[in-house]
């Protein structure tokens, strides 16, 4: 039989299924109605009891698509100091298959930055020769790189088939959102999900002890294992009873985060320039300048996070500032429209191409958190300007986002009731109430 990557499994299965089969069939005794010249034909003694153990049977071992019992394997992780062309002449690949096997990577795989220390390769050789026959390299976990060492030294990119599932988490909030959901085992991609689909109604930077949230969201696998978190379909926050929620709706025309009314949760600005922080310091026009030691006007909003945190613009506009001054520090400025401004102040450095004059998006990165200018620590003071003054954002009543069409709200309204349900579910299966964030498939 021809060796290499196992192209159709079902028809393996079939065979294996059907010589099961028979294994069962000869397990049964023999029957007394049974005709005798069967027995005289398969000169078998029907009468003694067969054990599956006269029957052997080896599942074969699949991995990257290979019947791993028909090679010797080697496998391991790339050493500093080791490159492709070493690991392969080690294993017995001669110089001119190494060269044109590099020729060949090209459009495929980057040998220079790819290959870096510390990721898997799997190398299968033939059983009798001991001749390398692939050279597996896994650059991340959704895909792998084939190396054939016969012939014409062809190299794949084969990407691994990923298990979408869908699942729920859901908990009481006993320190922050991040914290809760880190403290159970759930990651910080998850909690971003979260964070991105309720970042326009809730805002994080204010989570109280007891606040409650749940979500439905995919889940990603490759061989068994987490790699990623796909759509959310629903995401649920309850604050002191403010409930706020986000439905997902996708119809072709109009995609999108709606409430319960079937009104855009996305709006104009977002809650907060910075993920996972904490307000530090509110706008206040008497505050006692901790620097100063002088009562001073704040006219912002100081939300505390770790330096080298992404700071987002909180709406798409103009950059009409970049600049440093000694109380401001390092410091972006953006115009939204004719009414609204907003200034990002203490930066430890700017993104990377961002200047005057040139346009951003809600939630593009713009800066980093730092302690640039008059600043005790690392924060960024946000500054939102209405009509030329400076007011406190988290008290303006903003405009309101746009409902969807009336023709589409009873489509929208089959999808919320879906996941509202779903969610009570959830609910009906909490029978104690317990602190901390639970998830489940």
């Amino acid at each position: 039989m021809k060796k290499g990557p196992v192209k159709n499994k079902k028809q393996v299965l079939v065979y294996l299924g059907a010589f099961i089969g028979l294994v069962a069939t000869l397990l049964y005794p023999a029957q007394k109605e049974a005709p005798v010249y069967a027995a005289s034909i398969l000169s078998f003694n029907f009468d003694k009891k067969v054990a599956l153990g006269d029957f052997p049977i080896a599942v074969p071992t699949y991995r990257y698509g290979f019947v791993m019992e028909e090679y010797q394997s080697k496998e391991g992780k790339v050493e500093a100091n080791q490159t492709l062309g070493k690991l392969l002449s080690d294993a017995g690949v001669g110089y001119p298959a190494i060269q044109k096997l590099v020729d060949n990577c090209k459009g495929v795989f980057n040998v220079n930055s790819g290959f870096r220390v510390g990721k898997s390769y799997l190398i299968l050789s033939d059983l009798k020769t001991d001749e390398p026959e692939y050279f597996i390299f896994r650059p991340n976990v959704y895909e792998y790189i084939q190396f054939d060492l016969r012939g014409e030294n062809e190299v794949k990119k084969i990407e691994k088939p990923i298990e979408t599932k869908e699942k729920t988490i859901e908990g009481v909030i006993n320190s922050t959102l991040w914290q809760t959901l880190v403290d159970q085992g759930i990651s910080f991609e998850v909690a971003a999900k979260m964070e991105d689909a309720l970042q326009w109604s809730v805002d994080f930077s204010h989570t109280q002890k007891g606040d409650r949230f749940r979500m439905i969201y995919d889940q990603n696998y490759i061989d068994g294992e987490e790699v990623g978190a796909g759509q959310v379909y629903t995401a649920y926050y309850d604050r002191e009873g403010r409930e706020s929620y986000a439905i997902w709706f996708d119809n072709g025309e109009y995609k999108g985060f709606y409430d319960l009314e079937g009104r855009a949760i996305k709006s104009n600005f977002l809650k907060s320039p910075v993920k996972f922080s904490r307000i530090s310091s509110h706008f206040n026009r008497h505050r006692f300048h901790p620097i100063l030691k002088r009562v001073r006007p704040h006219l912002g909003t100081d939300y505390a996070a770790p330096y080298g945190t992404p700071i987002y613009a909180v709406g798409s506009g103009v950059v009409i500032g970049k600049a440093y001054t000694k109380g401001n520090g390092r410091y972006i400025k953006i115009k939204h429209d004719d009414v609204y401004q907003t200034q990002y102040l203490h930066m430890s450095k700017f993104a990377k191409g961002i200047k005057v004059g040139m346009q951003v998006a809600q939630g593009e990165v713009i800066g980093y958190v730092g302690s640039s200018g008059l600043a005790t620590g690392p924060h960024v003071c946000f500054r939102f300007w209405k009509n030329g003054r400076q007011v406190n954002h988290l008290k303006e009543n903003l405009p309101a986002p746009k409902p969807l069409p009336e023709s589409v709200l009873k489509e929208f309204f089959v999808v919320r009731d879906e996941m509202v349900a779903k969610l009570k579910v959830l609910d009906n299966k909490q029978l104690q109430n317990t602190e901390g964030a639970t998830s489940a498939p």
